[in-house]
């Protein structure tokens, strides 16, 4: 019932902002696009692949990535810090565990949104990728591993400064360092091996195996799965924590 009803009132909260947040959603990628892609991507060659192929896998992780997470972060934070209403969450009857999974949900769901929207734009310049039930479930997988993470973040920080801060240290960092927009097989070792701890590499990995076809590793699907749970349960934790203080 905790979800549906939290499921519900984002999807009014979608409806009544549906063009604000489409055109929010395709403005980035689409730049990312045109610039790499049909920009760069007309004359260069990656792994065998025209970088514009090469690249959309990268895009469609990084833009559910980011739709995600800001879809959780920015609507927790503002009611926790401003509105002050997630205390009524809080103070009510709702199951913790029930209350996070809704909001990661909603958030999850943005992110698929998000995919659409790149898959959609890209086929009407004659652009098509192989759209296969792996692909949806590691793009699913991603966005709620995400939405998990902007959850986290928006409870654990106090201000809307220190939240700025997080995206720019963490998550944009991800956006371009995670095998997005460039191979790391010519990345310096160390560089490297730190920059396979993080969640996205991982899952830009999957999306371009599934995609064109390369083997698909299963230790992949392992982290980002370890990588939801953990921050699904710490979320959980947190709001016990604010629950009791």
């Amino acid at each position: 019932m905790e979800i549906m009803t939290i499921l519900w009132r984002e999807w009014i909260f979608f409806k009544r902002r549906f063009w604000k947040i489409t055109s929010a959603l395709i403005v980035t990628p689409l730049l990312y696009l045109v610039t790499f892609g049909f920009g760069v991507g007309s004359s260069v060659t990656v792994e065998g692949k025209s970088y514009l192929f090469y690249i959309l896998p990268g895009i469609i992780a990084l833009t559910t990535m980011r739709a995600s997470y800001s879809a959780i972060s920015m609507r927790i934070s503002v009611s926790r810090l401003h509105e002050k209403s997630f205390e009524m969450y809080l103070i009510s009857p709702t199951r913790m565990y029930m209350l996070t999974l809704g909001h990661v949900l909603a958030g999850a769901f943005r992110g698929m949104y998000s995919a659409f929207l790149i898959i959609a734009t890209v086929a009407l310049f004659g652009i098509f990728i192989n759209i296969s039930f792996l692909f949806i479930l590691t793009c699913f997988i991603n966005s709620l591993m995400f939405a998990c993470l902007g959850f986290l973040a928006a409870m654990i920080i106090d201000t809307h400064y220190d939240m700025n801060r997080f995206t720019s240290f963490v998550i944009t960092p991800m956006a371009f360092l995670c095998g997005t927009f460039f191979s790391l097989g010519r990345m310096p070792y160390l560089l490297r091996s730190f920059i396979e701890l993080l969640p996205l590499t991982h899952s830009t990995r999957l999306l371009r195996a599934i995609t064109y076809g390369y083997k698909i590793e299963g230790f992949s699907f392992l982290v980002i799965i370890t990588y939801t749970i953990i921050f699904y349960v710490l979320s959980v934790r947190i709001c016990f924590e604010e629950d009791r203080a």
